[in-house]
């Protein structure tokens, strides 16, 4: 007799975009990371919290091998590349605004912007100057002036720009609003709902969990250098003891 019982067998879940599995990292003999995983999935947005100083930074590091961890897996895109160094990282499609922005600051807006320009990946809807210029028309203004003479907020702005202008699979923002003035802080949160509506997978660092929660699909909490909790925003909103033990709010 034909069974018709349907096969348990479920269909395989496509993978992370971006898989880290029990990471380990060090500065010399100071270990910073103990066991970290996370993931992100395409068309994503997730936001890693915690106090200074509990590993944030360093795990994008980790990610970008510009500090490599030492032991675990880091897979982007089904490649490992947790041994790869941090150009070929950002060639298979990461972009970083770093911390402290790191614009090339003897070069003008518009040449910091064409620097690192590509579409090796072959984006269909490829970010283009024009288009950088309607996100942030600011820097259109300031197009001829010298990294060096922008404010802190426009600096955000071109690093920003300039990271997306490589066409990332991933971006990745640390420290996205540290700083800066609370009308370029708005400025930079509409843009990144406008990056979420596009569909761009993004992963952030901010201390700001209100914007946060209303942005992000889902959130990391890092205690020294330990992936604590993660969950959604209205899983994190839903525990405001949670946030008071490690993020001090």
């Amino acid at each position: 007799m034909f069974d018709t019982k349907l096969s348990d067998t479920k269909l395989a879940e496509p993978a992370p975009l971006l898989e880290i599995d029990a990471i380990e990292t060090c500065y010399g003999l100071s270990q910073v990371l103990f066991g970290l995983s996370l993931s992100i999935s395409a068309g994503e947005m997730v936001s890693l919290l915690g106090r200074n100083g509990m590993g944030k930074t360093t795990t994008i590091r980790s990610i970008m091998g510009l500090t490599p961890a030492r032991v675990g897996t880091i897979r982007f895109a089904g490649a490992q590349v947790r041994s790869l160094p941090s150009y070929r990282i950002a060639k298979l499609g990461i972009g970083l605004v770093p911390e402290g922005r790191q614009i090339f600051p003897n070069l003008t807006v518009r040449e910091n912007l064409v620097a690192a320009s590509s579409n090796r990946l072959g984006a269909s809807d490829p970010w283009t100057i024009d288009k950088i210029h309607a996100l942030f028309p600011r820097l259109a203004e300031r197009g001829a002036n010298m990294g060096n003479t922008l404010s802190g907020g426009e600096q955000q702005m071109l690093a920003i720009g300039r990271a997306l202008m490589t066409n990332p699979r991933l971006l990745i923002l640390d420290e996205a609003t540290e700083g800066l003035a609370p009308l370029i802080r708005e400025e930079i949160w509409n843009c990144l709902s406008m990056l979420k509506a596009r569909g761009q997978s993004v992963l952030v660092i901010d201390k700001n969990v209100e914007h946060l929660t209303r942005i992000c699909d889902r959130h990391y909490i890092i205690e020294r250098g330990r992936a604590v909790w993660s969950g959604t925003s209205e899983a994190l909103m839903a525990e405001p003891d949670l946030q008071h033990r490690y993020l001090g709010i």
